[in-house]
């Protein structure tokens, strides 16, 4: 499973190694976090995961504690503190006090039990980097035309004032305003934002999109690519 996102690195796009052996959670937590403006890397062994940190040193680490093979997330966990002061997010599916203890004890910055929310996992990575490094921490805020799209406080303003959209159009303005610039098929919305297991007539894309014109107004840069889907300039 592992998958490195090489290229030319951003500073505005901080790098996020995902370190979990399960390919669902994995590739969720990776869409999340490409969302809301990283660069990820994934691995599924506590020994690539000390090879991508050692390679290229990312902003933070998300550690499963539960892998499979030789090393397990405290392990991994463990070793990187002997030479990186890296900000390390462990995820698990103990919730049990001893736990929470152990993972701080082995230098744990926070620790999230599963199963969680992945917007809850993207706030306390946020979270993290601002309280390591808050002159350098991502700024998530969203500017596209007269809208501000912020994901974090879950806010959308329109020339300057506060728009109240229900949860689904936030979670549809903010995915376009993730993918700013790129044509998404009424698909691709409908797998990023109702989710991939999501059952559903395509056309439910197009009323929140009415929703969110009629809301925003036209300081709203949404086009339709007829045939095709929308796009956020």
């Amino acid at each position: 499973m592992d998958r490195c996102h090489d290229g030319p690195v951003s500073s505005a796009e901080p790098t996020v190694v995902v370190v979990e052996d399960d390919t669902n959670i994995a590739n969720l937590v990776e869409l999340y976090l490409r969302d809301a403006g990283f660069r990820v890397s994934l691995a599924d062994r506590g020994e690539r995961a000390l090879d991508l940190v050692r390679a290229r040193p990312p902003s933070l680490v998300v550690l499963d504690v539960g892998l499979a093979g030789e090393l397990d997330g405290y392990d991994v966990c463990r070793a990187l503190r002997t030479h990186s002061q890296v900000p390390i997010l462990m995820l698990t599916a103990r919730d049990g006090e001893e736990d929470r203890i152990h993972g701080f004890e082995v230098g744990a910055d926070d620790y999230l039990v599963k199963p969680f929310s992945p917007r809850e996992l993207v706030v306390r990575v946020q979270a993290i980097l601002r309280r390591a490094d808050p002159d350098r921490a991502p700024s998530s805020v969203v500017v596209a035309g007269g809208v501000e799209i912020d994901p974090v406080r879950r806010e959308a303003r329109s020339g300057g004032q506060v728009v109240a959209l229900a949860a689904r159009e936030f979670d549809l303005l903010a995915h376009l305003g993730a993918h700013r610039g790129q044509v998404l098929s009424r698909q691709q919305l409908l797998d990023g934002v109702w989710g991939e297991g999501w059952v559903g007539d395509e056309r439910t894309v197009d009323v929140h999109v009415r929703q969110l014109r009629k809301k925003l107004g036209d300081p709203l840069p949404l086009t339709t690519v007829w045939g095709v889907g929308y796009r956020l300039d």
